[in-house]
């Protein structure tokens, strides 16, 4: 089957070609009928089963026109069917069973015309020509169960690429519920919650604001937060509802990047934390996925800083190096630097943030006290 099928044919066609004719040439050397012309007739038809893959019925005809010449003339025995059979083979693997059996009963009927009763040896040249019918009968055989075979491995190959197609669609089937339960989900718990705390937060400033006194910083970052978790909470069920299945990089994008900055680091000083930011390098575009890990980034590691190093500055500074951004958030909280961090939530989210654009993180104490969150993540390659 690999000879049948191989990567290389047209050389292994060449092969059974030139080999057949080499056979035929010394069967004719010893018949003394044989001429040049009747060599050179055997080898024509042998090098005709070049064809037999690529076109099996000119392989057919013309080697069956140049053995019966052969046959006619010199009477070479079997040897002049050889190519005539290898070529029913291969008309009869292709599907042309019609013509090969029309050219195996018309060489199959000469031969016996030109070996007629009578003539010396007739008997045993008769025996030969049934012996030839059933190798005839037993090539196309033969051809008929490849074919048939070939037909059953692409069928089994066909239903095998249906099969995981098949996985495919349910799989991503599942995955469009799943994400839509979880939209609903949030949607029904946790934008109810946030709308409340925004609500009141609202009302209050608007009560303080009615009664003449100073709204608390407090009260306000509150009101911002809120807003800002709902804008984002929005774009994340966006994301969800994506009936395309994509992974959600443009709303995500959309809700937050380096150009809202400003902002974050905002919020974390209406809170009551004493931060600064620094941008060094020449600010371009980034790649979506950069921008938006390096936000995030950020925004965990100041929210960190704000839960667990209270009273502490934070200073958060920004490179545009040559084929990478760098982000680094250090404080100088009262951590213990003999102390490794606890892994939570929010460092391994990080860790799988860099992880994904192939760039390194550093999230540990400071010798002198605090903690430092470094990410260095690539450009190239990451849009």
């Amino acid at each position: 089957m690999r000879f049948l099928d191989g990567r290389r044919p047209l050389a292994e066609d060449g092969l059974l070609a030139a080999a057949m004719a080499v056979l035929l040439t010394v069967v004719m050397l010893y018949s003394p009928r044989a001429g040049a012309l009747d060599v050179a007739a055997g080898i024509a038809g042998s090098l005709a089963l070049v064809a037999w893959r690529r076109a099996p019925l000119v392989a057919l005809v013309l080697g069956a026109a140049f053995m019966l010449v052969v046959a006619a003339r010199t009477q070479p025995g079997p040897a002049a069917a050889y190519p005539v059979m290898v070529a029913v083979f291969g008309a009869v693997r292709a599907g042309h069973r019609v013509a090969a059996a029309v050219v195996s009963v018309a060489f199959l009927g000469i031969a016996v015309a030109v070996n007629l009763p009578g003539a010396d040896g007739a008997e045993e040249n008769l025996q030969s020509v049934a012996l030839l019918v059933g190798w005839f009968v037993a090539a196309g055989v033969a051809a008929t169960v490849t074919r048939h075979r070939q037909a059953y491995l692409d069928e089994a190959e066909q239903r095998a690429a249906e099969a995981e197609r098949t996985r495919e669609e349910a799989a991503r089937r599942r995955a469009g519920e799943e994400r839509l339960r979880i939209a609903r989900e949030l949607h029904d718990s946790l934008t109810h919650s946030i709308s409340v705390i925004k609500v009141q937060a609202g009302v209050a400033v608007h009560l303080a604001h009615r009664r003449g006194e100073e709204v608390p910083p407090a009260l306000l970052a509150i009101q911002e937060a809120s807003g800002d978790a709902m804008r984002e909470l929005r774009a994340t069920l966006e994301v969800l509802r994506d009936s395309d299945g994509g992974d959600g990089s443009e709303g995500e994008a959309a809700a937050s990047g380096l150009d809202r900055l400003g902002d974050l680091v905002d919020r974390a000083r209406s809170a009551g934390l004493d931060a600064t930011v620094t941008v060094s390098g020449t600010r371009r575009d980034l790649p979506a996925e950069v921008d938006r890990a390096a936000y995030r980034i950020v925004q965990e590691a100041l929210t960190n800083v704000s839960r667990h190093a209270g009273g502490a500055a934070a200073a958060v500074c920004v490179d545009y190096a040559d084929g990478a951004l760098v982000v680094q958030v250090e404080d100088d909280g009262e951590a213990d630097p003999d102390a490794p961090p606890v892994p939570g939530k929010g460092l391994l989210g990080m860790r799988e943030r860099v992880a994904a654009l192939g760039g390194r993180l550093r999230a540990e104490p400071r010798a002198e006290g605090g903690f430092v969150v470094r990410a260095e993540l690539p450009l190239e390659g990451a849009a």
